[in-house]
């Protein structure tokens, strides 16, 4: 979701394949129905305690991902050790690009499984018949509100957006409480914003800051917007700028998802802190799917349960602050900050910002952007 270039990596050097081609294949076997989780497909929700299935034949398992290293580095080793017998080969990119090229491939899928997707991007997919309906083991721990009701998509994780500020230059009751103090001149040019368009968390902000002026009258979130972007000192081309900018202090203020706001202040030292906005915050659930036609669904389905099982949920909790969707992990197992912090949602229809999204921000890119100073 947050990440950025058409990047291709791959992981678990000596253990996953060095280079990602994507082949030509025949039409994809689009239009299976929805069916009960198959155990065969990795049905079991354990994982450690499991021996490792290196049933099979070698397979190949085509992963598009918004996900980043620090991700890949705890899920896919422990996918190998379970199945030995499936090559994961990861492509990098944002949400947006990730629905535009499933998008464009979707007479001949090159990928399995999509990993990482906002809500709007993956209801986008779905609507457009991209993603293959699955019913995993899990499916009645993740609520109606999180996951597909045709089971096209499941959310994965929740990720809060919150008001981000440079802690070594602005204490937290100088930073702005709420999103309207965003537009207050007083912050002017003290505001450096990852570029919108390609990146999802970004797209679900902004439209966001529309939906909440009224849906109907997107005229005032408009408004709203260009304040903001009068505001803006700079908009940044990927995470990694946007970080370098705050760090150098060419801005102090920024909107970014909280997971990764405590990733990079915890993990990599960055000097960040957060404001959770007193009116609520948009939380962007940020899901999985199948890839209609995919080639492995067989392997798909085992790295979607794998990855959503309770034990690497809450690892991912602990060390990479992701709050799971699933509501049965137990709390025990959870960090002392996610039992602490209240998530008050920002009362979205998320439906409406599925369809209106790509209508707002192309408006925002043509007629707002670089043009609030003026």
């Amino acid at each position: 979701m947050k990440k950025t270039t058409s990047k291709l990596k791959t992981w678990m050097k000596g253990v996953f394949v060095s280079s990602l081609a994507l082949t030509v294949a025949a039409c994809g076997t689009g239009g299976q129905e929805a069916k009960p989780a198959d155990n065969s497909a990795g049905g079991q929700s354990g994982t450690a305690a499991q021996p490792a299935d290196s049933s099979g034949d070698p397979q190949r398992l085509v992963i598009y991902t918004g996900r980043d290293k620090n991700i890949f580095e705890i899920v896919l080793p422990k996918f190998k050790e379970k199945y030995p017998n499936i090559e994961v080969e990861t492509l990098e990119m944002g949400a947006q690009q990730i629905l535009e090229r499933v998008r464009a491939e979707k007479a001949n899928p090159q990928a399995d499984f999509w990993w990482g997707g906002t809500q709007s991007a993956l209801a986008t997919a779905a609507n457009e018949d991209l993603l293959e309906p699955y019913k995993p083991t899990f499916a009645d721990k993740v609520p109606d509100l999180y996951k597909d009701s045709q089971d096209r998509w499941y959310g994965e994780m929740l990720l809060p957006e919150v008001i981000m500020y440079n802690s070594q230059v602005m204490k937290p009751e100088e930073a702005p409480q709420d999103w309207d103090e965003l537009i207050d001149p007083k912050f002017k040019d003290k505001i450096v914003i990852r570029n919108v368009l390609p990146s999802g968390t970004m797209r679900t902000i902004y439209s966001a800051m529309i939906f909440r002026q009224g849906a109907d009258t997107p005229e005032k979130g408009f408004e709203w917007l260009t304040k903001l972007d009068a505001n803006t000192k700079e908009y940044t081309q990927d995470p990694t700028n946007l970080y370098l900018k705050l760090d150098r202090q060419e801005g102090v203020i920024s909107l970014w998802n909280l997971q990764d706001v405590l990733i990079q202040s915890k993990k990599n030292n960055h000097p960040y802190d957060f404001i959770y906005p007193k009116s609520g915050a948009p939380i962007l659930v940020d899901g999985v799917a199948l890839v209609k036609g995919a080639k492995n669904l067989d392997g798909a389905k085992k790295f979607m349960e794998f990855l959503m099982s309770p034990e690497i949920a809450a690892q991912l909790a602990k060390e990479r602050f992701q709050f799971p969707s699933r509501t049965d992990i137990s709390k025990d197992q959870l960090p002392d900050f996610m039992k602490n912090l209240e998530l008050k949602p920002m009362e979205i229809d998320w439906a409406v910002m599925a369809a209106k999204e790509k209508e707002w921000m192309q408006h925002w890119d043509e007629n707002i952007k670089g043009k609030g100073k003026k």
